[in-house]
């Protein structure tokens, strides 16, 4: 059984960074950052596979970065030039059966088994 406990979100103004993190416990394999805000559905942001793959939404590419520390066994989202439209509750996700390529770059939700309670990022203009 896989626990995930995220942290490090806030309310930061519009240009502004975080770092999120997820401590996860148990043996993981793809992990990834979700985003719901109000209203909305559930959004993938990035993920990361065994082999440092990674893969990001459109929406959030060249500001977040996705990373893990295996030794921690901890996974990260650094998150550059806030847009308010990043307002929303992020969630850690991950999965221990082998995800498949196709499934990796589609950021669906569904393909993912494990999930943390959420951090809110709030971002003001």
């Amino acid at each position: 059984q896989v626990q995930l406990q995220e942290s490090g979100g806030g309310s930061v103004q519009s240009g502004g960074s975080l770092k999120l993190s997820c401590a996860a416990s148990g043996d993981t394999r793809c992990m990834a950052w979700f985003r719901q805000a109000p209203g909305k559905e559930r959004e993938g942001v990035a993920a990361i596979d065994p082999d440092g793959r990674t893969t990001y939404s459109d929406s959030v590419k060249g500001r977040f970065t996705i990373y893990r520390d295996i030794a921690k066994n901890t996974l990260y989202l650094q998150i550059n030039s806030l847009k308010p439209e990043d307002t929303a509750l992020y969630y850690c996700a991950a999965e221990t059966q082998e995800l498949g390529l196709w499934a990796f770059y589609k950021l669906r939700a569904t393909d993912y088994s494990y999930w943390g309670q959420g951090t809110q990022v709030t971002v003001s203009s």
